[in-house]
C-alpha cells in the first residue's frame, strides 16, 4: 500500500462544502457559547463552574485557549496543509474558544461563522504560498503519513501491555505483526494496519470484560454486593447534567448532522491517521481507524459530560466513521442527527454500565495513553523525516534542535503539535537562508 500523497495536496473546497464548514462552525461556536458542548476534553470540566456561576465567561475562556492554542496551530494547521483534509483541532478548537469568548448570544455564531471563512478562504492562499517557495515544507510534512499510519497500528498492543502485562502484550504484538505482513501480501490495497488494529482492540476489549465477569462472580460467591444511595451527590449531579443535554436535544440532533455531513464531504478527517487515509481516498479505511478510536473516548466524553453538564462537539466521534461511509449528505444529516439524539438520550445508561465496568474503564485511558504515545513517537519521526526532505543534515538540526529547545523551555508548545511546529519554523528559516545564498534546497 503507497503511503505517498500526491504532491501539492489542495484545499479547494466547492461552494457546498465551504458553506457546510462555515455554517458549522457558527453552530458549534453558539453552542460552545451556550456551555452545551465543547471539542476539547480538558476543557469540559471547567465548564461546570461557569454554568452554576462560580466562573466568569473570560476566566473560562483563557483555560480554553490556554489548552487548545497549541493544538490549534502547532497540529491542526500544518496537518490540514499537508494533507490537504480539514481535521477537528482546526474546524472546532477554536469556535471552542470563540463561542466561549463571546458577550453575546448573537455574537457566537458571527465569530464562529468568521473562522470557518478563514478556514475555507484562507487555508488554500496558504498552502499555494507554501507550495511556491525554493522549500516547499508543506510537500515534506507528507512525509509524515507512513509513520503514523504504521505506528498507530500498534496502539492496542501498547493499551494491553499496560493493563495486562507483558505476556498479553507480547501475544497482542505477534498477532499484530503477522496480521500486518499478512494484509500488506494478500490484500495489497488495503491499508496494511487495519485488520490488525481491529484485532488488537478486539483482544483488550475481550480480556478487560472477561476480568470483570471474573471479579463479579467472585464477588457474588463472597457474598458482597454494591451497596447504592439513593442520596449520592454525583448521582444527583449526573442525573441533573444528563436532564439539561436533554433538553436541548434538538439542537444537539442538528450538530450531529453538521458533523456527519462534514464527514461525508470527505474533506475532513478526525485523527491524524484518519486525514492521511482520507487524503487517499482510503474512506473504508479511515471509518475503521476512527471506529476503533471510539472505544478509547467513550468513557471519558459520558463522564465528563455528566459531571459538567456539557458534552462533546463531535460527541462519542461515532458519526465520523459513519458519515465517511455515507452514500450522500441527506442521509448523512439523518443518520448523524439520529446517532447524536441516541448518545444523549443514553448518557445516563452509559454511565451506569461503565460504574460496573471498572476494567472497560481502564482500558479505555489505556487506550487514549497508547495512541498518545503511538502518535507522539510517529509525528516526532515523520517530522524529522520531513526536516531530511527539504533540508537534509541541516534540516534535521533544525527541527530537531527547535523541538529539543521546546522541551528545554518547558514545552511552551504542547508535544505532539512540537515537531510538526518545528518542521513548518524551520522550513520558513530554511527559506531564508536560500534568499541570503547560504542554502541549496535540495531536489527531488
Amino acid at each position: 500500500m503507497s503511503t505517498t500523497l500526491a504532491a501539492g495536496a489542495g484545499l479547494d473546497f466547492t461552494l457546498a462544502q465551504q458553506l457546510t464548514v462555515i455554517a458549522l462552525c457558527a453552530l458549534t461556536a453558539y453552542i460552545s457559547h451556550m456551555a452545551l458542548a465543547v471539542f476539547n476534553d480538558g476543557v469540559r470540566p471547567f465548564l461546570l463552574d461557569f454554568i452554576q456561576g462560580r466562573t466568569t465567561r473570560s476566566a473560562t475562556t483563557a483555560v480554553s485557549f490556554g489548552l487548545s492554542a497549541g493544538f490549534i496551530f502547532g497540529l491542526g494547521a500544518p496537518m490540514a496543509l499537508s494533507t490537504g483534509v480539514l481535521n477537528p483541532w482546526l474546524v472546532f478548537l477554536p469556535t471552542d474558544i470563540l463561542g466561549l469568548l463571546a458577550p453575546k448570544k448573537w455574537l457566537a455564531p458571527i465569530l464562529g461563522g468568521a473562522w470557518g471563512a478563514v478556514v475555507v478562504f484562507g487555508l488554500n492562499g496558504a498552502n499555494n504560498v507554501a507550495h511556491d517557495l525554493p522549500v516547499d515544507f508543506i510537500t515534506a510534512m507528507q512525509q509524515m503519513s507512513t509513520p503514523i499510519l504504521f505506528l498507530f497500528t500498534l496502539f492496542p498492543v501498547l493499551a494491553i501491555t499496560k493493563q495486562f502485562g507483558r505476556k498479553w502484550g507480547g501475544v497482542a504484538g505477534g498477532l499484530e505483526l503477522a496480521l500486518v505482513v499478512l494484509t500488506m501480501k494478500v490484500w495489497p490495497k488495503m491499508f496494511a494496519g487495519a485488520l490488525a488494529m481491529a484485532v488488537g482492540v478486539l483482544v483488550l476489549i475481550a480480556l478487560a470484560v472477561a476480568k470483570d465477569m471474573k471479579q463479579r462472580k467472585a464477588d457474588k460467591a463472597a457474598g458482597v454486593t454494591a451497596i447504592v444511595l439513593d442520596d449520592d451527590p454525583m448521582a444527583s449531579l449526573f442525573s441533573a447534567s444528563a436532564a439539561r443535554l436533554r433538553r436541548y436535544l434538538p439542537l444537539f440532533m442538528v450538530l450531529g448532522a453538521g458533523v456527519c455531513v462534514l464527514a461525508q464531504m470527505h474533506i475532513f478527517g478526525g485523527g491524524e491517521a484518519t486525514s492521511f487515509l482520507i487524503a487517499k481516498g482510503q474512506y473504508t479505511e479511515a471509518a475503521q481507524v476512527d471506529f476503533y478510536r471510539v472505544f478509547g473516548f467513550i468513557p471519558l466524553i459520558a463522564t465528563t459530560a455528566l459531571a459538567s453538564g456539557a458534552y462533546g462537539i463531535a460527541g462519542f466521534t461515532l458519526v465520523y466513521p459513519i458519515g465517511y461511509l455515507m452514500p450522500n449528505p441527506f442521509l448523512a444529516a439523518i443518520v448523524g442527527a439520529a446517532v447524536f439524539a441516541v448518545e444523549v438520550l443514553a448518557l445516563s445508561s452509559i454511565g451506569k454500565v461503565l460504574g460496573k465496568l471498572p476494567s472497560v474503564r481502564d482500558s479505555s485511558e489505556h487506550l487514549r495513553s497508547a495512541i498518545g504515545d503511538t502518535l507522539q513517537l510517529a509525528i516526532l519521526f515523520g517530522s524529522l523525516m520531513a526536516a531530511n526532505a527539504m533540508g537534509g543534515g541541516l534540516g534535521i538540526l533544525v527541527v530537531g534542535g527547535l523541538y529539543l529547545l521546546n522541551d528545554a523551555m518547558g514545552r511552551p508548545v504542547v508535544r505532539m503539535a512540537a515537531a510538526p511546529t518545528a518542521v513548518i519554523v524551520g522550513g520558513i528559516l530554511l527559506n531564508v537562508l536560500y534568499w541570503l545564498d547560504l542554502f541549496t534546497p535540495i531536489k527531488g
